[in-house]
């Protein structure tokens, strides 16, 4: 299987967890009197369900793309960069002329 697809499923699988979790937590402390709900309806589970299975989608996109995104290549500046990613070298801000054309105000009436 290429390595790409299975980083994928990988981060899938950890997305879907986080999901697992994140419900769980959220029936758990009752948010919104969601357990309640869920214990009272004969279609509970089936909320469950569709509570886990959208959560999953989104966190496991979440999840691929925070890993895509550190794999990316470090900036080839030269300069350290600090905590928020701000190179120290900043470039001097440079003022050019723009010629502008001055045209007589408009008449009315």
């Amino acid at each position: 299987m290429p390595q790409l697809i299975r980083l994928y499923i990988r981060q899938a699988a950890i997305g879907f967890l986080l999901s697992a979790v994140f419900v769980a937590a959220l029936l758990w402390f009752d948010v919104a009197r969601l357990w309640h709900l869920v214990r009272s309806s004969d279609m509970g589970p089936v909320a469950v369900a569709m509570l886990w299975a959208f959560h999953g989608i989104v966190f496991a996109a979440v999840q691929f793309a925070i890993r895509i995104m550190t794999m990316a290549d470090p900036p080839d500046d030269g300069g350290r960069r600090d905590a928020a990613g701000v190179a120290d070298r900043v470039p001097e801000a440079v003022a050019v002329p723009v010629p502008a054309a001055v045209r007589p105000p408009l008449r009315r009436g």
